[in-house]
């Protein structure tokens, strides 16, 4: 059995702490100063309080850092305040110049994971994915405590930083997505074509972030598209909506104003302007 400190028992914080408690381990978690609904989420999930997180911490082997991604820093800060010498585990949607600080932080006292969640909380029929990049002894310590649960434990390629890389380029696109289509359907909604929007979308492919080969051909159409994307960037104007996303599309398309009509050019050489600018 392995004993664990979850820093905090929040819906995915607690479902992950579940798991882990269903594969036969102790999760402590410290309840001083946490609210009704956090002690709820606790007890849920089988988790054991402890008085203080100085006692937490000296019973633990593992840290799991699962909170929000603005207190992150603020959480190692305080466990960094205390001795521990196990493995801790920071698995925030955070970027990576800040999984490396707080892994600065924590050190050399213990060892750091950078840890990425993609999924839903766990539990029933739901799974999610747990990617973990550092020390390849230390993730070996983390997949014995999932085992056999809904959180599957990955490796991550890289060093520190790589896991929450990862998370950043799947949210840029998943969470801006998920805004734009908000934004498409206020406009169409505004000019009474809503439901022509929706019938048109279910005919759209729905792999593009799957689908990266296509790449090429987007960029060797930019210099068309971004006209249009001003023009869109118009129209939303005029309906009272936030243009931000279209003008930054015509942004981001601009760097690839030397791949006009080169759909023959390589994923690798799009990509690499598409930073070239930004170094």
């Amino acid at each position: 059995m392995t004993t664990v400190t979850l820093l905090h028992p929040g819906a995915m914080g607690a479902a992950v702490a579940a798991q882990a408690v269903a594969a036969g381990h102790e999760v402590l978690w410290v309840p001083e100063g946490r609210s009704e609904a956090t002690l709820r989420r606790a007890k849920g999930a089988g988790t054991t309080a402890c008085a203080s997180l100085g006692e937490a911490l000296e019973r633990s082997e593992i840290v799991l850092s699962i909170c929000p991604p603005q207190a992150a820093e603020d959480v190692a800060t305080t466990v960094a305040g205390h001795t521990f010498a196990g493995v801790y585990v920071d698995a925030n949607a955070i970027n990576p110049q800040r999984m490396r600080r707080i892994a600065e932080e924590i050190r050399p006292g213990a060892t750091v994971l950078d840890g990425a969640i993609f999924g839903p909380p766990p539990g029933g029929q739901r799974t999610a994915r747990l990617y973990l990049a550092g020390e390849a002894q230390a993730v070996d310590t983390m997949e014995p405590l999932f085992k056999d649960t809904a959180l599957h434990v990955r490796r991550a390629s890289g060093s520190v930083g790589s896991a929450s890389a990862l998370k950043m380029a799947f949210a840029s696109y998943q969470k801006a997505a998920r805004t734009l289509a908000g934004v498409a359907h206020a406009l169409a909604d505004a000019h009474g074509v809503a439901d022509e929007l929706t019938a048109e979308a279910q005919a759209m492919a729905s792999n593009i972030l799957s689908d990266p080969g296509y790449l090429p051909s987007v960029a060797a159409r930019a210099w068309r598209w971004a006209p249009e994307m001003e023009d869109i960037a118009e129209t939303l104007r005029a309906a009272g909506l936030p243009a931000d996303m279209a003008e930054a599309a015509v942004a981001v398309m601009s760097r690839w104003e030397g791949d006009k009509d080169r759909y023959d050019l390589e994923l690798t050489d799009v990509l690499s302007h598409l930073r070239s600018q930004g170094e």
